[in-house]
C-alpha cells in the first residue's frame, strides 16, 4: 500500500507547487502599498504658467532616492533642478527650472513605501497647451520581470520555511516528543531552517535591484547592498539572520541532547526551557515581518504589529505542525509510529490556532479594507475572499481528520492488546523456528566435526605421520564463530520480519489510512493557501486603493471646476479611525485670488450624503515665502456645510491647505493638499 501511495503523494505535491508558482507569477511583484492621493499640478492639468515645483502626495510615508521624482520636457530632457524632498506630511516635491516653455511634461516617480514595497508610475501635465511628447508614460516601472518574480518567490519560500521550521518544532515539543529522535521529522524541521536562511540571504541581495533598476546585473552590486542595509527592510532581514543563528542552536539541542535525555525530571525541565526559548525566537522571527511590512504603517500600528506576530505564530503552529504530522504518518519508522494521543494533542493545538487566526484575521481585514464594498471592488478584497474560502475548506478537512483521529484512538484502545498478543505468539513461533535453524546448523557442524575427528583418529591409529601439521585446536573455534554469525543473521532477519509485520498491520488499519489521506488533503490546501497569502502581502490594501480612486476622481473634478469658473475646489478623503469617521471634505475657494475670498466647506460620507461633525478648521501656508499658517474657522450653516467670508490670501503662490476634521472627542485627523492660488 505504501508503494502505491508514495507516487501519488509526489504527484500531488508537484501539482500543488505548480499551482502556487502560477499564483506567484501573476502576483505583480511591484504592486504598490502606497498610492498617490494628490499631485500639483494634477494629472492631465493645463496650467497658465510654469510651476516652481512639482509635488506628489502619497497615502503613507515613502523613502526617496536622488532620482525618485523626475520631470521630463516634451523632448525627454530632465527639467528638475535638485533632489526631491519631503515638504509636509506625506507630500514630496522637486523644484523645476524657471521659465519653462509651453508643452506637455511628464512626471515620473519611483519610491519605496513605508511597508517596504516599491511604488512607480508617471503622469503628464501641460503648460499653456498640450503638445506632443517623446516620453513613454507606460514604460515607467521598477520591475523587468525576472528580479520581481525572484523576489516574490523568495518571499514565498521565506514564509514556507518559517512555517515548516517553527511549526515542526512546536509539533515535536507539544504533541509528539518521541519525534525528536525520528530522522524524517528532523529533516523536515532542518529543511525549514535551510529554506528560510537561503531565502533571507537571497532577498537581501535582490532588494536593491527590486526597489531600483530591476536589472539582474545589479543583484550583486555591493553599493546597493550597503544602501539596503540602511533601510528598515534591510535591518529586518539582518535581524532575521541573527535570529536564525539562535534557531540553529535550538534545533541542535532539540534533536541532540533532548532526545538523549532519559531522566523524566531532566527532560521535563529541558522541555520547559526549549518551549520558552522557542517561543521567543519564533516571535522574533515573526516580528521581522510585522515591523517592516503591512502592520508597521497605517491605522493603529502599535496594535497591528503584535497582532500580526500572533497571526504568523498561529499559522506556523497549524500549518507547520500539519506538515510534521504528514511526515510522521508517511515516513516514521515502524518502531516509533505516531500514536493517537499525539494526533489528538495536535488537533487541540490546531483548534486553538484556528481561533487565534479568526480573531487576528478579522482585525487585519478591517484594518486593510475599511468597508464591505472593498471586498468586491478591490483586488486585495477579492484575494482575501479567496483566502477565507480556502481557510473554510481547510477547517472542514481538518474536522474530517479529527473524526479519523477519534476512530483511531477508539480502535487502538480495543485492538492493540489483541494485536500485541498475536505479535508475541508470532515472535515465539518465529523464535522457535530460528532456534531450530540454529540448532540444525549447529548439529550439522557438529556432525561434520565428529566425522572429521573420527577420521583423524583412525588415521592417527594407523600412523600419526599421515596428518602432519593438523591444528586440532583451530577448528572448534571457527565453528563457534560461524554459529554466532549465523545466529546474529537469523536475529536480524527475524527483526526485519517483525518490523515488516508491524508496518503491514499499521498500514492495513483503515482508520490510519483515512487519517493519512485527510491530512494529505489538508497539506495540499495549505500549500495553495500560503501562495494566496504571499500574493496578498504584495497587493495594495483595499483601503489605500479606494482612497487613491477617490483622490483621483476628486482631482479630476477639481480641475474641471477650476477651468470652468476660476474658483478652486479641493476634495480630500479623510478617516479619523473612529466610529463614523470616514468621509470626504471639500473646500471651495472663490475667486481663489489674492485678496478677499469666500470659502465653503462641505463634509460628506463616502456615499455622498452630507453629515455634521463636531469641528472643522482650515489653515493656509505658503512655505516658499514662510507665510502662515493662516487659520480660518468657518461658521456652521447647514448639515455638512460651513462657510467663511473675507478669507485673505496675501500673495500668489503654491499654498498648502490643511483641513483638520474632528469626528468625536478623541478622533481627529488633518488632511492636506497643495493648490496654486492667485
Amino acid at each position: 500500500m505504501t508503494q502505491t501511495i508514495a507516487p501519488r503523494v509526489r504527484t500531488l505535491v508537484l501539482l500543488l507547487l505548480a499551482a502556487a508558482c502560477a499564483l506567484l507569477a501573476g502576483a505583480g511583484p511591484a504592486s504598490a502599498h502606497a498610492a498617490v492621493t494628490g499631485s500639483d499640478p494634477g494629472q492631465g492639468a493645463v496650467v497658465d504658467k510654469a510651476p516652481a515645483r512639482i509635488s506628489l502626495t502619497f497615502s503613507e510615508q515613502v523613502a526617496l532616492s536622488d532620482d525618485s521624482l523626475r520631470v521630463l520636457d516634451p523632448e525627454g530632457k530632465r527639467v528638475d533642478t535638485a533632489k526631491p524632498a519631503n515638504v509636509s506630511g506625506t507630500t514630496y516635491a522637486v523644484p523645476l527650472h524657471s521659465g519653462l516653455p509651453d508643452g506637455t511634461y511628464t512626471v515620473a516617480y519611483q519610491v519605496v513605501s513605508a511597508d517596504s514595497h516599491p511604488v512607480a508610475g508617471a503622469y503628464t501635465f501641460s503648460i499653456g497647451a498640450p503638445s506632443k511628447t517623446s516620453v513613454s508614460v507606460s514604460g515607467q516601472s521598477t520591475d523587468d520581470g525576472v528580479v520581481g518574480w525572484l523576489y516574490g518567490f523568495g518571499r514565498y519560500v521565506s514564509y514556507a520555511g518559517f512555517i515548516v521550521m517553527a511549526g515542526g518544532a512546536a509539533f515535536v515539543l507539544a504533541c509528539w516528543q518521541r519525534g525528536s529522535g525520528v530522522r524524517p521529522v528532523q529533516r523536515y524541521v532542518v529543511s525549514g531552517w535551510v529554506a528560510l536562511t537561503a531565502a533571507t540571504l537571497a532577498l537581501l541581495l535582490l532588494r536593491g535591484s527590486f526597489t531600483g533598476s530591476g536589472k539582474v546585473a545589479d543583484v550583486f552590486d555591493l553599493s546597493l547592498l550597503g544602501q539596503v542595509l540602511q533601510t528598515k527592510t534591510g535591518a529586518a532581514l539582518v535581524s532575521r539572520l541573527l535570529l536564525l543563528a539562535a534557531a540553529a542552536l535550538f534545533i541542535a539541542v532539540l534533536f541532540g541532547a533532548y532526545d538523549k535525555r532519559e531522566d523524566a525530571e531532566e527532560k521535563r525541565d529541558l522541555t520547559f526551557g526549549l518551549a520558552i526559548g522557542g517561543v521567543v525566537v519564533a516571535a522574533g522571527l515573526a516580528a521581522s515581518w510585522a515591523m517592516s511590512e503591512h502592520a508597521s504603517v497605517g491605522l493603529q500600528a502599535g496594535i497591528a504589529m503584535p497582532v500580526d506576530v500572533l497571526h504568523l505564530l498561529a499559522v506556523a503552529a497549524w500549518l507547520g505542525g500539519l506538515g510534521a504530522l504528514l511526515v510522521a504518518l508517511y515516513r516514521a519508522p515502524a518502531q516509533t509510529p505516531v500514536d493517537a494521543p499525539a494526533v489528538r494533542r495536535f488537533s487541540q493545538v490546531a483548534f486553538g490556532s484556528v481561533l487565534a487566526l479568526i480573531a487576528t484575521g478579522t482585525y487585519q481585514s478591517w484594518r486593510q479594507l475599511g468597508s464591505w464594498s472593498a471586498f468586491t471592488d478591490t483586488r486585495y478584497g477579492q484575494l482575501l475572499l479567496a483566502k477565507i474560502a480556502l481557510v473554510v475548506v481547510l477547517v472542514g478537512v481538518a474536522w474530517i481528520s479529527r473524526r479519523w483521529t477519534g476512530r483511531l484512538a477508539e480502535a487502538a484502545s480495543v485492538e492493540v492488546p489483541e494485536v500485541r498478543e498475536k505479535e508475541r505468539v508470532g515472535a515465539r513461533a518465529d523464535g522457535a523456528d530460528g532456534a531450530g535453524d540454529v540448532e540444525a546448523a549447529a548439529a550439522g557442524n557438529g556432525d561434520a566435526c565428529g566425522k572429521g575427528s573420527g577420521d583423524a583418529s583412525g588415521e592417527g591409529e594407523g600412523g600419526d605421520e599421515a596428518a602432519p601439521g593438523r591444528d586440532t585446536d583451530e577448528q572448534p573455534g571457527s565453528d563457534e564463530a560461524d554459529d554466532t554469525e549465523r545466529a546474529a543473521q537469523l536475529a536480524r532477519q527475524q527483526a526485519a520480519r517483525d518490523a515488516a509485520q508491524r508496518k503491514r498491520i499499521r498500514d492495513a488499519d483503515p482508520n490510519r489510512f483515512g487519517l493519512r489521506r485527510s491530512v494529505l488533503a489538508e497539506a495540499g490546501i495549505a500549500v495553495v493557501l500560503l501562495a494566496v497569502t504571499t500574493v496578498l502581502t504584495q497587493t495594495e490594501p483595499g483601503r489605500t486603493e479606494q482612497e487613491a480612486k477617490a483622490a483621483a476622481s476628486s482631482s479630476a473634478s477639481a480641475s474641471a471646476d477650476t477651468g470652468a469658473s476660476g474658483a478652486l475646489t479641493l476634495n480630500m478623503p479623510f478617516d479619523t479611525g473612529g466610529e463614523d469617521g470616514k468621509g470626504i471634505v471639500t473646500i471651495d475657494l472663490d475667486p481663489a485670488r489674492v485678496g478677499d475670498n469666500e470659502m465653503h466647506v462641505y463634509v460628506e460620507r463616502p456615499n455622498g450624503r452630507a453629515f455634521d461633525i463636531p469641528e472643522v478648521k482650515v489653515e493656509f501656508t505658503l512655505k516658499a515665502k514662510d507665510i502662515g499658517p493662516l487659520p480660518v474657522v468657518p461658521d456652521h450653516l447647514a448639515t455638512g456645510h460651513w462657510s467663511a467670508n473675507g478669507v485673505q490670501i496675501p500673495m500668489a503662490g503654491d499654498w498648502q491647505v490643511d483641513v483638520t476634521v474632528r469626528t468625536s472627542d478623541i478622533d481627529e485627523v488633518t488632511v492636506s493638499k497643495n493648490a496654486q492660488i492667485g
